[in-house]
């Protein structure tokens, strides 16, 4: 196996819950030694956070999946012994995770300036709900209300739910992970240059908003650009686009963009359309109804129709892509205990980035840290 890019890199990572600590999971994944700094009274607070009733060990599988390949060094942030502590581990680091709410990491007396006066060698990345100066600073920085406040559940439904639909999984907190690792990595090269570290900030209002790029031409455009004729005009049926989930007789299949023409061809065997247009669609989406999913998705593919079958988890896993990909690894903690996880999707030279080593425990690599660093109490 190559070196790793990070190898021979220390992040100390003060964050929680999600958006943070999957920064330091990829950081770790590129080969950086990650050291969790925790509360000593109950550690990570994702590690009681349970999105289903499984737990590993004492903590959430969810913990387990987002911070293996990790250390553990476990302190009490408001007591000045144990800040002297991290002081002197931040002296030896090359990177710093925070998402605290804005002015806490400061009270703790270690924010950017602060951290910067021990090392100004650092790349300190510091993540928040809103952004330090906004009006909205002080209030929880949770996944769903990121959701509401940018209207992405309006983007996420059906014809059968008039209203709104959360996603179903935590896209603020992995996209504005993600954006902290681009800038920090970013900042390290930089840094190689110049010698300077570097404060980079993210927000999850920003990262939710970025990553909703492709609808904003839908709401700016209209006053810069023109428009297509309207349905019913001439010339429209080649513009009329179908793109989304359909029920068929059994399950659903997702139709990927294409003009309606084009789908009615490949249906001409089963259906006969004079016109194009809303009745038209409907009468092909009645025509789903009549066959499986699989079904359409052979024929259709066959077609050039570029369509999909809606699966679900166990099928997922009996896909040959799925298995080529080799997503899966086995991660362990020093007691034994194991756990299937997502292993990183990033290869380098054709090699995955794999690691078995699990989440740690509370505090669990004190004696390894304080020792290493002549750390005394």
């Amino acid at each position: 196996m190559m070196p790793r890019p990070l190898e021979g890199l220390l992040v100390l990572d003060f964050s929680q819950f999600l958006s943070g600590p999957y920064a330091g999971l990829r950081l770790a994944d590129l080969g950086a030694r990650v050291i969790k700094i925790e509360r000593l009274d109950g550690g990570d607070l994702c590690r009681r956070l349970y999105i289903s009733n499984l737990e590993l060990d004492g903590d959430s599988t969810l913990f387990h999946s987002i911070n293996r390949n990790k250390e553990s060094y476990a302190v009490d942030l408001k007591s000045e012994t144990d800040r002297c502590k991290v002081r002197k581990l931040l002296s030896h680091a090359d990177m710093m995770v925070q998402n605290f709410r804005p002015g806490v990491i400061e009270k703790l007396g270690f924010g950017y300036e602060e951290v910067k006066a021990i090392n100004p060698r650092l790349i300190y990345g510091s993540i928040s709900g809103y952004g330090g100066n906004s009006p909205l600073r002080d209030r929880p920085g949770q996944d769903l209300l990121l959701q509401a406040l940018t209207g992405l559940p309006w983007l996420h439904r059906d014809k059968s739910r008039r209203g709104p639909i959360p996603f179903g999984l935590a896209i603020a907190d992995m996209i504005t992970g993600a954006h902290l690792v681009q800038g920090m990595l970013a900042a390290l090269v930089r840094r190689s240059i110049q010698g300077n570290g570097a404060l980079v900030e993210v927000n999850m209002l920003a990262s939710t908003l970025d990553v909703m790029q492709e609808i904003w031409e839908e709401k700016w455009m209209p006053d810069q650009g023109s428009s297509l004729p309207a349905e019913g005009a001439e010339g429209s049926a080649s513009i009329r686009w179908l793109k989304g989930l359909y029920p068929t007789a059994g399950g659903y299949i997702a139709l990927g963009d294409m003009p309606l023409h084009t789908l009615a061809q490949a249906l001409a065997p089963h259906i006969t359309l004079d016109t194009l247009g809303e009745a038209a669609a409907a009468r092909m989406e009645e025509l789903l109804t009549t066959r499986p999913a699989h079904y359409w998705s052979v024929e259709l593919q066959k077609a050039g129709i570029p369509c999909e079958e809606l699966l679900d988890w166990k099928q997922l896993l009996q896909e040959e892509a799925f298995s080529e990909l080799r997503m899966t690894q086995d991660i362990y903690r020093s007691n034994g205990a194991r756990m299937t996880a997502i292993s990183c999707p990033i290869r380098l030279n054709g090699h995955r980035l794999l690691s078995s080593r699990g989440a740690p425990r509370i505090g669990e690599h004190n004696a390894v840290v304080e020792s290493e660093w002549n750390i005394t109490r």
